[in-house]
C-alpha cells in the first residue's frame, strides 16, 4: 500500500480496517502507524462499548486481535489510576488518548550491577487525540491518570501481541514477570479468574 494513499479514518472501524492493511506487511513504518492513529478523531459513541471501568484499577479491554499481527485495546483509567513501571517485551507500543490526559514517565533500564532508585529520563502529559510511541530500546515507562476529577481513556496497539511483560520496582530496580490479562474482550466481560492477576498495560 502506498503511503500517500492512506485515507484519514473517519470511524473506529475505518481505523481498524486501515491498521489491518498496514500490518499485512512485515515491515512496519512506525511514523505511518502513528499518523493513522492520530488522524482518527476520537468519537466516544464509537468506543464507549469497549470502555469498561473498574473502581480500583485501570482496565485493559480488547478491541481487535489484528489477525495475530497486533492487539488493539482500550485502557480505562479512573481518577488516580496508574500502571507500574514496565517494559514492552520487544514489541512496538502505540498509545492514543481518546479522552482526558495521561502522564507518561520514562525510565532508563536498571543496570544489572546497581541496586537502587531507577533513573527517570523524562515526563510528559499526553493530550487528547495525540499518539505516543515506545519500545524497549527507548526505555521503560509508567503511565498514570493524575487527575482527581476526570477519567481517561486510551487506545493501545501492540505489535506483535504479547502475553507477559516485566514490571520494575522504582526504589530497587527489581523486576517481576507479569501475565497480561483483559478485563473485557470485544465489549464482553471476561471471567473473573482471568482478571485477578492483571497488573499492567
Amino acid at each position: 500500500m502506498d503511503q500517500t494513499e492512506v485515507v484519514k479514518p473517519e470511524t473506529l472501524d475505518d481505523l481498524i480496517k486501515t491498521l489491518h492493511k498496514i500490518f499485512e506487511s512485515d515491515c512496519i513504518n512506525v511514523e505511518e502507524v502513528q499518523d493513522i492513529m492520530e488522524s482518527y478523531e476520537s468519537k466516544p459513541q464509537e468506543w464507549m462499548k469497549y470502555a469498561k471501568f473498574d473502581q480500583y484499577r485501570y482496565t485493559r479491554n480488547l478491541v481487535d486481535e489484528g489477525n495475530g499481527k497486533f492487539n488493539l485495546m482500550i485502557l480505562c483509567w479512573g481518577e488516580g489510576h496508574g500502571s507500574s513501571i514496565h517494559d514492552h517485551t520487544n514489541s512496538h507500543c502505540f498509545m492514543k488518548l481518546l479522552q482526558g490526559q495521561l502522564k507518561e514517565t520514562l525510565f532508563k533500564w536498571p543496570d544489572s550491577k546497581s541496586h537502587g532508585e531507577m533513573i527517570q529520563r523524562s515526563q510528559r502529559i499526553l493530550q487528547e487525540n495525540k499518539v505516543a510511541y515506545i519500545n524497549d530500546s527507548i526505555g521503560l515507562h509508567r503511565v498514570e491518570n493524575v487527575s482527581h476529577t476526570e477519567c481517561a481513556v486510551s487506545l493501545h496497539l501492540y505489535s506483535p501481541p504479547f502475553q507477559t511483560c516485566q514490571t520494575f520496582d522504582q526504589r530497587t530496580g527489581h523486576k517481576n514477570a507479569v501475565k497480561m490479562t483483559f478485563w473485557s474482550k470485544f465489549g464482553e466481560r471476561t471471567s473473573f479468574e482471568t482478571t485477578v492477576s492483571q497488573e499492567n498495560n
